[in-house]
């Protein structure tokens, strides 16, 4: 195919890239440019288009690629590099103190929260607080799986609301 061939089906069929650009980039200039550059690339690259395909597709498809070789370069150009020391956390862990007291209190409701459960519900739920897997704990309560995890799932339910009231 010769170039001017090529260049009149090129101009017979761009029209319709114009409502493509639009809705790619949401901006009349923005769509104008990416418009442009889809037929810049088109001629440049004659020699890529084989005769007797889709000169469209090939367009939408020329088009959709540089669109979205622009959005990815905008916005590896808009990644913020901190550069700022960050020398304040070196002693962080000087100012950190353990409180085992707190933590054992909030086990001990935890535990005592369990317990409270109903035995359906606290069997597996010890199980896979033991860590235990759900099937596990299926082949061991000889109970089928979804039965477990509904079970294991209502006694996250009913700690949860429980917890939440102290």
């Amino acid at each position: 195919m010769s170039t001017v061939e090529f260049n009149q089906m090129l101009l017979n069929n761009a029209e319709f890239l114009k409502p493509f650009a639009i809705t790619l980039t949401r901006d009349s200039e923005a769509a104008k440019d990416l418009f442009q550059e889809t037929l810049y690339r088109a001629m440049a690259n004659q020699e890529k288009y084989n005769v007797g395909t889709n000169i469209k597709a090939w367009l939408y498809t020329i088009m959709r690629n540089i669109f979205i070789n622009n959005y990815r370069r905008k916005a590896k150009q808009n990644t913020i590099f901190d550069s700022t020391p960050n020398d304040f956390l070196i002693n962080q862990t000087q100012l950190l103190t353990n409180n085992a007291a707190v933590s054992n209190i909030n086990m001990k409701e935890i535990h005592a929260a369990i317990h409270q459960l109903p035995e359906i519900f606290k069997s597996p739920f010890l199980l896979y607080f033991d860590g235990f897997k759900y099937n596990e704990i299926a082949e061991m309560l000889d109970e089928p799986l979804g039965t477990i995890k509904s079970r294991i799932h209502f006694a996250r339910k009913l700690l949860k609301n429980q917890i939440q009231r102290h």
